[in-house]
């Protein structure tokens, strides 16, 4: 059955891009996946936004990385929720930099949640931002590069006005 999508103002003309998706979520599976995240993705669908999350998503059989930067690209809106852990995993952070790449390029919207965390924690990368960054130095000393162009998105993202969720 073909869903009938929501009718959202776009930052793209129909001419240039075809969008798949009204929304791509970036989250932490393990801090938010049975509670916030669950609540906001069955809200979106019940209203009738059709929405990418890496658990429905994905084809079978596809590259992971390929599917979800293909996913991001096929979006007009992207919803990140920031929890404690969302920097310990570099896929995350990848992702993230996809995003940021897509809002600079195609005029991805981005919607930047703090869950759970300071957004000057994630802005100056203290507190549990701080430890997973000294680990991801340690594992890729071999592409600082990389490490640095991670800080600088995270950094970006913060400086976007967002939502601060606490204990919601």
């Amino acid at each position: 059955m073909k869903r009938k999508r929501a009718s959202l103002p776009s930052p793209f003309s129909s001419s240039t891009c075809q969008q798949k998706y009204d929304v791509f979520l970036s989250f932490r599976g393990e801090d938010t996946r049975n509670t916030f995240m669950d609540h906001l993705y069955d809200a979106l669908q019940r209203t009738g936004i059709i929405t990418f999350r890496d658990d429905e998503g994905l084809e079978r059989g596809e590259s992971i990385a390929s599917e979800l930067f293909k996913a991001i690209e096929e979006s007009q809106f992207a919803i990140i929720i920031l929890s404690k852990n969302y920097v310990s995993s570099k896929w995350c952070l990848d992702e993230l930099a996809k995003i940021i790449k897509c809002r600079k390029e195609m005029g991805l919207t981005v919607f930047p949640i703090f869950y759970n965390v300071d957004p000057s924690d994630v802005r100056k990368q203290t507190g549990t931002f701080e430890q997973a960054f000294i680990d991801h130095q340690k594992c890729f000393e071999d592409n600082i590069k990389r490490v640095e162009t991670w800080r600088a998105t995270l950094r970006e993202v913060a400086n976007i006005s967002g939502w601060h969720l606490q204990n919601r």
